[in-house]
């Protein structure tokens, strides 16, 4: 552990984390429900996926905070260190996939509002959603398998506890055969959940303020709203996630697992208290984008 990241901190960040964001994730969830059937538009179905991705996360951080508050010794059934490994990341990759996607949504709804109100886009939404469940759980299964390579060397003691690497921690020490395998898997993840999916977002909201900043028939305070509320989402993304794929990438370069890696994952934790504020802001923007439409339509008129 590092010792500017004190487990007691962890401990503390995963109560407030889960205090704060589980009953503000299930209101975001039945908002969600609740727009869906009232008027079901593409943001609305990657919104409500995000909320149950935040959810999965929230509903097994106890398993983290027992961890935590253990300084890090795991005195639990090792069987749950699979399972608490896979239920943690996964929601971590969904959720940088489905940022990317609001983002894309928005992005097409100002500049493409004639297209954006297709009925056909709905077809596509669901398809797209399941998508990105598939390739994150698929990922995630690359990380449990790399890190289960050489098992019996990271724990002599203990031959049977395959993510296991010391008798009492869980996904924590590695042997070099294990790095070997685990850091490329690792890297890869970055790319694939994070760096693409940060180009994709500034080029989506880059155009997306270029194109309101344009349009002079619509009110400057719905202007602000919108661009706040995109440029808002942009830096929780970044702050969220951002360091913690920097560490996949230190750790490939230096072939090591960097202590303070263990302090970004915080980071991605409390991207569970701010998904729930940009759902709920985003349902008033949503709004402000309906008029935004209305009044190029009425220009393009």
């Amino acid at each position: 552990m590092s010792e500017d990241a004190p487990t007691a901190v962890f401990l503390a960040i995963y109560i407030i984390t889960f205090l704060i964001g589980f009953p503000n994730s299930a209101l975001a969830f039945y908002s969600g429900i609740h727009k869906i059937h009232r008027q079901c538009i593409p943001i609305d179905i990657f919104m409500l996926n995000l909320a149950i991705s935040d959810l999965i996360f929230l509903t097994f951080l106890p398993i983290k905070m027992k961890e935590a508050a253990d300084n890090m010794v795991w005195n639990m059934p090792y069987f749950l260190c699979n399972f608490h490994m896979f239920v943690f990341f996964l929601p971590v990759y969904s959720s940088s996939l489905f940022l990317t996607a609001i983002s894309a949504e928005r992005y097409v709804c100002i500049a493409f509002p004639v297209k954006y109100k297709s009925q056909k886009r709905i077809i596509y939404t669901v398809p797209i959603c399941v998508g990105i469940w598939v390739i994150v759980a698929v990922s995630s299964l690359f990380v449990y398998k790399a890190a289960q390579i050489d098992s019996d060397e990271a724990d002599n003691t203990t031959n049977q506890r395959p993510l296991v690497t010391e008798p009492q921690t869980c996904y924590i020490n590695f042997t070099e055969k294990q790095l070997i395998k685990l850091l490329p898997v690792r890297l890869g993840l970055a790319v694939v959940f994070f760096f693409l999916p940060l180009l994709t977002c500034c080029f989506c909201y880059i155009n997306f303020v270029c194109i309101l900043l344009k349009r002079p028939l619509i009110n400057r305070k719905r202007k602000l709203r919108a661009i706040g509320l995109a440029l808002g989402t942009l830096l929780v993304f970044v702050g969220s996630f951002a360091p913690y794929n920097i560490s996949h990438l230190v750790s490939f370069i230096k072939n090591e697992n960097p202590e303070w890696r263990m302090t970004t994952i915080i980071l991605t934790t409390l991207n569970a208290c701010y998904d729930p504020i940009i759902f709920f802001l985003a349902g008033a923007a949503q709004t402000n984008l309906s008029a935004v439409q209305f009044f190029m339509d009425k220009a393009a008129a």
